[in-house]
């Protein structure tokens, strides 16, 4: 039997694999809850609109799950996104550049479903990686 942190954990990791990787944008209506609260997004609508721009601009991004950790109801992720920017990025046209960046995320699981996500990426490494030349 699975301990809640296990379940939590793979949660997690088959939503990220779904949404972020397969850009299967409506597994949002399974694996969020009708409560759910996007803390860097402002909402679920936020998060779909900003995966979509990502997805535009990087139609070659994998997301890499490094390390998963739970306790309790939380669960971090640090995972590494690679792409190559193809496409228009919040007004930055496609410089055929690659990124290679860590992220954050931390969510909150409760009864099966992701109630709250914020997440942190280094917009830094990621912006000197798409403009240089």
């Amino acid at each position: 039997m699975k301990t809640m942190e296990q379940a939590n954990m793979e949660t997690v990791t088959v939503f990220i694999e779904a949404f972020w990787n397969r850009h299967e944008m409506e597994c949002t209506e399974h694996f969020l809850s009708a409560d759910y609260q996007e803390r860097s997004y402002q909402s679920k609508e936020g998060l779909k609109q900003f995966a979509a721009k990502i997805g535009e601009a990087f139609p070659d991004k994998r997301y890499t799950l490094e390390d998963v950790l739970a306790q309790g109801d939380k669960v971090l992720v640090k995972m590494n996104v690679k792409g190559t920017h193809q496409g228009m990025f919040f007004g930055k046209a496609p410089t055929g550049n690659t990124i290679d960046v860590t992220l954050y995320r931390q969510y909150r699981v409760v009864d099966g479903k992701i109630t709250e996500h914020r997440g942190w990426i280094d917009m830094v490494t990621m912006w000197s990686q798409i403009e240089r030349t």
